[in-house]
């Protein structure tokens, strides 16, 4: 039996264990895949204070080191449904079953897919949603980036280092990544654009050849010769097991106060599983710290102790 069991341990989940750990409480995190989340996947940070560059892995191992050296619990499991069992949660992972008087949901994203033809078949043959991992694999390549946001561009200027030549295809007139990320883009000679345009379908024989684009304005559709296809076109939370409990919007993000409380007592959410406007390393931490404190302030009430 814990006090807190935060699930995810990604910035949101790492900086609620640190905070709910200095305040007292018995923590658990409980992660699925490698601790760090979507930043572990992600080249080079740029815009976490105190750091004016350092990658991805590197940061988030700077933050697993100092939540271990506090004694806080990690276990690898993956979570598939959650239960309030009187003022307690039942939180059954596939492994086994763990109990706890608290939670903070801070499971993440995951990537969106295209759902187009040819996008299964060929992911991890071609197609891929990461430029950290994948990358190498591509040198001297023709490579697509399927997406106009802040994390479509990064990866697009990341790829640029191994890639002969790197085309982005947004469905909008213009990028939606930040100015600084876009200008960057746009001076980089390995990068080109495809603008109001859409893949439609990924083929090849014996790997990526192709895909076809299509001209949102035109009506118009072509091949275009590509060997590598990276899709950065939005984020899906990671909620499924518990938004049957909670109450989530309609893209299934957990619609939480400024306490970070859902609509069950006693559950909290952090980072990108959660309603909210800007989805940075910055914000979930600070989302987890908030978190964190209101865990223990309702674990304190529940135990009849003083905040």
């Amino acid at each position: 039996m814990h006090d807190l069991i935060i699930i995810g341990a990604g910035p949101a989940g790492m900086t609620g264990a640190i905070y709910a750990k200095r305040s007292g409480l018995n923590v658990l995190v409980i992660e699925r895949l490698i601790p760090g989340g979507q930043v572990v996947l992600t080249a080079l940070v740029e815009n976490y204070p105190g750091f004016g560059s350092i990658s991805g892995p590197e940061l988030m191992e700077k933050m697993k080191k100092q939540v271990e050296n506090l004694g806080v619990e990690f276990i690898s499991d993956e979570i598939v449904s959650l239960k309030k069992m009187g003022t307690n949660f039942s939180i059954h992972g596939k492994a086994k079953i763990y109990e706890a008087a608290s939670v903070i949901i801070a499971a993440g994203a995951a990537y969106k897919k295209l759902g187009v033809p040819g996008e299964k078949e060929w992911t991890g043959r071609g197609v891929s949603y990461c430029a950290t991992c994948d990358a190498p694999f591509f040198k001297n390549k023709d490579i697509v980036v399927v997406g106009g946001g802040d994390m479509a561009v990064d990866e697009a200027i990341y790829l640029t280092q191994f890639a002969k030549v790197v085309t982005i295809v947004h469905r909008r007139e213009r990028l939606r990544a930040q100015e600084f990320l876009c200008k960057r883009a746009k001076e980089n000679p390995k990068i080109n654009f495809f603008f109001n345009t859409i893949v439609t379908e990924i083929s090849g024989k014996d790997g990526v050849e192709k895909v076809k684009v299509k001209d949102l304005k035109k009506e118009t559709e072509k091949y275009y010769p590509c060997e590598g296809v990276f899709i950065f076109v939005g984020l899906v939370p990671n909620t499924g097991f518990i938004k049957d409990l909670v109450s989530v919007d309609k893209n299934g993000y957990i619609l939480t106060n400024e306490n970070m409380a859902a609509s069950v007592d006693g559950i909290f959410a952090a980072g990108d599983v959660r309603k909210k406007n800007l989805r940075q390393i910055v914000t979930a931490c600070g989302d987890g710290a908030i978190a964190a404190m209101s865990s223990y302030k309702y674990i304190s009430h529940l135990k009849g102790t003083a905040y």
